[in-house]
């Protein structure tokens, strides 16, 4: 099987080896090169072929969203996972519109990560053993960044748009319909801000919801992508 070759752009050295552990942990990836700086960075791409980069904003020589920048630039192939804990809204939706697949903020749990790594492995997968994809191929690819370019910017007071796009990414992530309990389990959140971020993409109809029923107490909503569920009118 090919390994997904990534690269840690990372200046901490315990961050490194945090970040390193968990890539290890996940099957189908490895780690084959840290760079401390973002002149390395691109130094290192010169001479190696890597897949996919965890990059920090926060460098010592330039700020990671130059790095990417560059790495577009200079037609670089190779995708990006924005890790670091930069929360502004412009930061967010520049590092998007420079093509980056994912934005993970610091500090992060494990499954976050492994969840953003085992969408893109689905990615990976498909673009490089298929040589042709069906419009719904296309669509589910697309979905991840469309919606969250769409989903990150302006939000309602109380609301907070990474917060909202890691909603986003988990819904993304399922093709199976998820509860507010669910997904606060996923992404490390309280099940009550949970339900609030998940039924404001109900209302914005970006989402869809069922009642599912057991065999004893009350039905438990559920939701789901409105684009592989019930899209509102």
């Amino acid at each position: 099987m090919k390994h997904i070759k990534v690269l840690i752009v990372e200046d901490d050295p315990m961050v490194v080896e945090v970040n390193s552990g968990f890539v290890g942990d996940i099957p189908g990836f490895r780690v084959e090169g840290v760079a401390r700086t973002g002149k390395a960075a691109l130094e290192m791409l010169i001479k190696n072929k890597f897949d996919l980069a965890l990059l920090d904003i926060y460098l010592p020589d330039m700020d990671g969203f130059t790095v990417l920048r560059e790495i577009r630039k200079r037609g670089f192939s190779m995708d990006v996972v924005m890790v670091t804990a930069v929360q502004d809204a412009e930061t967010v939706r520049n590092v998007f519109r420079y093509g980056a697949v994912d934005y993970i903020i610091k500090p992060f749990k494990f499954s976050r990560l492994r969840g953003a790594l085992e969408s893109y492995a689905v990615m990976f997968e498909k673009l490089n053993k298929k040589t042709r994809l069906d419009q719904t191929e296309l669509d589910q690819l697309a979905l991840s960044r469309t919606q969250a370019e769409e989903t990150a910017g302006d939000v309602p007071k109380g609301l907070n748009s990474i917060t909202l796009k890691q909603v986003m990414m988990c819904l993304v992530r399922e093709t199976k319909p998820l509860s507010a309990e669910e997904v606060a389990v996923a992404l490390g959140l309280a099940r009550v801000t949970a339900r609030r971020y998940l039924e404001y993409l109900e209302d914005t109809g970006k989402a869809g919801a069922q009642l599912q029923y057991g065999s004893v107490g009350r039905p438990i909503k559920k939701f789901i992508l409105a684009e592989v569920g019930n899209k509102k009118n």
